[in-house]
């Protein structure tokens, strides 16, 4: 194994291409295989490659929050840097709204069905990429303008206010507002508000910007930590603590207020952050204080990119280039061909990805 020879949080980058991997060849891998092999293991995996219908918690509902901390942990080393390159942090904000604004439209292009080129098709707020928008946008403004207590506060006001809000709200014509599909106020005012243009499925966007913003500013605390002077094993152990912590409260929420991912529910912040921080913290300990790194260079590659990989696999149907390459093995792998073909797309993608890297070309926004 090679030894970090630096200081850079190595870890992060990792992380980051530990997530995407799950979007972009995990979820579907398992499920193919499962549809291949048909037995109790696969059936197992391939469950946890799936979200709830709507109450409770699996592997794969830890994607979409590890992204939106990720960018939190950012935060600390990115705006300090860019105020000490600017000197005023005021002209930050014109960096903020092109971020905030690239990022919705790429949303679009992603599952906004704006490349249907159809205004009955269209959605406004429907994507991962929009929920990382207003997180960042809020959190980075947060950041500028508040100290820690004050960050803390927001954080804990978010928690509070949503909570107070999907429990005791009254939904005209429906009565008072439940934790249930249909009849709770967070999907009555993205209905209200979006029209025909509403997302279309059981997810909220607009009072679920509450638990995004919540889960941004998780991610920087755990940054303010890994800035910190504190000695690395500390901030290790901190962070387990932490996220040790966020899991047995949100746990402890959930009995009164259930865990629900499609709302992004304050029980769903709290439990989906302390497990960002158990698995920060163990990629934290295992590349900057163990100094391994060797074995993360392939995750590296695709977490240096994320956006890119993210939008392009969305964009790009790379299981059907490789089912035009590979057709021919189809007699011979049955009903595994699926698999096979959702690999080959996988590696196709990476192909890139370890192009773009080699080339130093990182697409950043």
């Amino acid at each position: 194994m090679t030894k970090v020879k630096n200081n850079r949080l190595l870890s992060i980058d990792v992380l980051r291409g530990f997530d995407m991997l799950m979007i972009i060849f995990a979820d579907r891998f398992f499920i193919e295989l499962h549809e291949g092999s048909q037995n109790k293991f696969t059936e197992v995996l391939a469950t946890q490659f799936n979200h709830p219908e709507w109450f409770g918690f699996r592997l794969y509902d830890i994607v979409m929050p590890l992204f939106l901390f990720l960018v939190g942990v950012v935060i600390p080393f990115s705006l300090e840097r860019r105020v000490q390159e600017t000197g005023n942090a005021s002209s930050l904000y014109k960096h903020f709204i092109k971020r905030f604004i690239i990022l919705f439209i790429l949303g679009w292009v992603v599952q906004g069905n704006l490349l249907h080129l159809n205004i009955e098709n269209f959605k406004i707020y429907s994507n991962t990429l929009q929920a990382i928008a207003v997180g960042y946008l809020f959190t980075c403004i947060a950041y500028m303008h508040l100290n820690k207590k004050g960050r803390y506060f927001i954080f804990i006001i978010c928690l509070i206010l949503y909570t107070l809000i999907l429990e005791f709200s009254n939904i005209p014509g429906a009565g008072n507002s439940e934790l249930l599909p249909d009849k709770n106020i967070a999907i009555y005012i993205d209905r209200l508000v979006f029209g025909r243009f509403d997302d279309g499925y059981q997810y909220t966007w607009l009072l679920s910007g509450l638990g995004f913003i919540a889960t941004t500013l998780s991610g920087v605390f755990a940054g303010e930590l890994l800035k910190s002077q504190l000695p690395r094993k500390k901030v290790a152990y901190s962070l387990v603590l932490i996220g040790v912590l966020g899991i047995i409260l949100g746990l402890i929420l959930n009995f009164w207020h259930p865990i629900v991912k499609k709302l992004w529910n304050s029980s769903f912040v709290l439990t989906s952050s302390g497990i960002c921080f158990l698995l920060l913290a163990t990629f934290y300990w295992v590349i900057d204080v163990k100094g391994y790194v060797k074995w993360g260079k392939p995750l590296k590659i695709i977490g240096i990119n994320a956006i890119t990989a993210y939008v392009v696999s969305h964009v790009i149907n790379f299981p059907a280039i490789a089912d035009q390459l590979l057709f021919g093995l189809k007699q011979y792998t049955g009903t595994f061909y699926e698999t096979i073909i959702v690999t080959g797309g996988f590696l196709i993608l990476y192909a890139l990805l370890w192009y773009m890297n080699k080339n130093k070309t990182y697409i950043k926004i």
